[in-house]
């Protein structure tokens, strides 16, 4: 495994090869495949695209569900590349992968949605090779997300998640072979301060070594979107392999919200002799992000957020990335005036956060840390004070470490997007234990050091997690609540959801936290066009009234800097006496078609 997580790109030094398309493919109910030698090529197999997600595929619905090891392959072709160096390079594979080439073992990966890369130079051949891919997609209470596995009569395997969204597995992104100079760019990143007409901008640079070219000269060009050189320095080695420089440039043009300004920052490596070693190049954005009272600040100034917690999820794609989605769901969104998403429950793919900064939309990004409340009806059972003692049993140590590894992986994959303006390292858990306030106090140690813009942290909170009994809000920088006064609490009954509501949220505000709440999951599931004079429940009237009934509480608190609804979109779930085909808290149906609410928001967000 190599630490290296940039976006594969081409460039005058790098080459990259696609191996997406269609892959031998087989079930492992039995777990029998190293007996048949499986690491080595299939025997028996079906075709399946890669990336995908498999379950979305099928008409069977012991497919559909399968949970266990399954198996990939495909042959690949290494062209003659001379003195290079070769890197197998996955976008994600959920939930763990073994990954064997000409039946060697290679390296193995742990965690779904974050990619990984494998230096292969010495362990393939030019000219044809066998790559296999073993996959398991169950669930336990070691890495994230949580759940747990169940056995049935017949000996198959049943995944039991601690979350409320389907458990898409498989190899979901794109798989790329790259072909890189020996002595490489293998990181960099970027944080800025703002002063006057000028920003300074920090640049660090990590190179592989060379015996033979021990300390090239790095290099770094900015030019911005109207093709003006806006820097071009030399950087400082600041030991073997590793660069910095603090550089201004003046008069920027600055990133901003749903107004995107992005440069082209190219980093070079040169020998002594002048000739270009390495070379790599993407977009970025300057801009600044910090939190200052009760605001979130954008370039310093005050930016209220407005949008969506949402899913990777759409028909027959399941959790796979396409443009097209991805394309309309900005649409979507920039119609009904949104800014901003949370990437819940886990890390996108890496092109979700490439369009958010062309497009000036703000992310939280969220860590894969779902499910830290034993219950596979999570979403009832937060806000009846169930107590699990999930953070006081031996798994504990194990998981955080495999939290840690992905909070790390994900910082270090997203740092330099300029959309991402927060880090969210947990979701729902239980934080009412000191056992809680211990674990995740190493979380969030972990994370700041490691983000060079030091970027706000915050963790969604469930209804458990009350101002007197939550032990980790003290962590954040900004609380993040997710709360159903008026459906799971209240149902039916607004009057007195809103009663309960405005009740906590006077709690929170005598505690006198001095920092932003926002609103990171609200809502109703809506059938669309359930219609009801009287605004039933399920009704798309009522999903109006409860959101009205929302935000005129809101709207009375003013630490209150954003509300992100739950959800962009109805989304698959396991199946379940409280989900109708899914979750139908959409404001869009899951095909993107607007639910009445949709116009409600539009209204709002535009004018706010």
């Amino acid at each position: 495994m190599i630490g290296s997580l940039l976006y594969p790109r081409m460039t005058s030094t790098r080459m990259k090869f696609s191996l997406d398309g269609m892959w031998k493919f087989t079930f492992d109910r039995d777990k029998t495949g190293y007996d048949k030698g499986f690491e080595k090529g299939l025997s028996e197999y079906e075709m399946m695209p890669v990336p995908g997600s498999f379950a979305d595929m099928y008409s069977d619905p012991e497919k559909k569900n399968y949970c266990g090891d399954f198996w990939y392959e495909t042959d690949f072709v290494i062209p003659d590349h001379d003195d290079k160096k070769v890197i197998l390079r996955f976008g994600s594979v959920t939930h763990r992968a073994v990954i064997y080439i000409n039946g060697q073992n290679i390296g193995e990966h742990e965690g779904g949605f974050l990619p990984f890369a494998l230096d292969i130079t010495d362990k393939a051949d030019i000219g044809i090779n066998k790559l296999v891919v073993k996959v398991n997609n169950e669930l336990n209470e070691e890495t994230l997300p949580c759940g747990i596995v169940k056995k049935g009569k017949d000996g198959k395997l049943i995944a039991k998640p601690y979350f409320d969204f389907f458990n898409y597995s498989g190899i979901q992104r794109s798989v790329n072979l790259l072909i890189l100079p020996k002595q490489s760019i293998e990181d960099y990143s970027v944080s800025y301060e703002l002063e006057d007409n000028k920003a300074i901008v920090n640049c660090d640079v990590t190179a592989s070594k060379s015996e033979s070219n021990l300390n090239p000269t790095a290099r770094v060009r900015l030019v911005d979107e109207n093709g003006n050189l806006a820097a071009d320095e030399e950087l400082d080695l600041t030991s073997e392999g590793t660069y910095n420089k603090k550089f201004t440039v003046l008069n920027p043009i600055l990133w901003n919200v749903l107004d995107a300004h992005l440069y082209t920052i190219t980093i070079s490596l040169t020998d002594s002799d002048g000739n270009l070693v390495d070379e790599y190049s993407e977009k970025i954005g300057i801009r600044t992000v910090k939190v200052s009272g009760t605001q979130i600040l954008i370039n310093d100034k005050p930016v209220y957020l407005k949008g969506y917690g949402k899913h990777e999820d759409f028909s027959v794609l399941g959790r796979s990335f396409n443009y097209s989605v991805a394309k309309r769901d900005y649409e979507c969104m920039k119609w009904n005036g949104a800014n901003s998403f949370r990437t819940s429950h886990y890390p996108y793919a890496e092109e979700w956060y490439q369009l958010a900064d062309e497009e000036g939309f703000l992310i939280i990004d969220e860590v894969p840390a779902v499910g830290m409340m034993r219950s596979t009806h999570n979403f009832v059972d937060a806000g009846t004070g169930k107590y699990t003692y999930f953070f006081e049993t031996p798994t504990v140590g194990t998981l955080q470490k495999n939290h840690i590894m992905q909070v790390e992986e994900m910082i270090t994959r997203d740092k330099n997007h300029p959309s991402v303006i927060a880090f969210s390292l947990f979701n729902e858990p239980e934080t009412t234990s000191d056992q809680s306030y211990e674990y995740f106090s190493k979380i969030f140690e972990a994370a700041r050091a490691i983000d060079p813009q030091k970027r706000p942290l915050t963790g969604a909170l469930e209804k458990n997690s009350s101002p007197e009994k939550c032990k980790c809000h003290k962590l954040l920088d900004f609380i993040s609540l997710n709360r159903y006064y008026g459906w799971y609490i209240s149902g039916g009954e607004l009057d007195e959801a809103q009663e309960k509501f405005r009740d906590e949220l006077d709690r929170w505000k005598a505690l006198d936290t001095g920092k932003p709440f926002i609103m990171t999951e609200f809502g109703t599931d809506t059938m669309p066009g359930n219609h009801s004079l009287t605004g039933t429940m399920w009704s798309e009237e009522y999903q109006k009234n409860y959101y009205e009934m929302n935000f005129s509480v809101i709207d009375d608190y003013d630490f209150m800097q954003g509300e992100q609804v739950w959800n962009f979109a109805d989304f698959q779930t396991s199946e379940g006496i409280f989900r109708v085909g899914g979750n139908r808290k959409g404001i869009f149906t899951r095909d993107r078609e607007p639910k009445s609410v949709a116009f409600l928001l539009k209204k709002r967000w535009e004018n706010k």
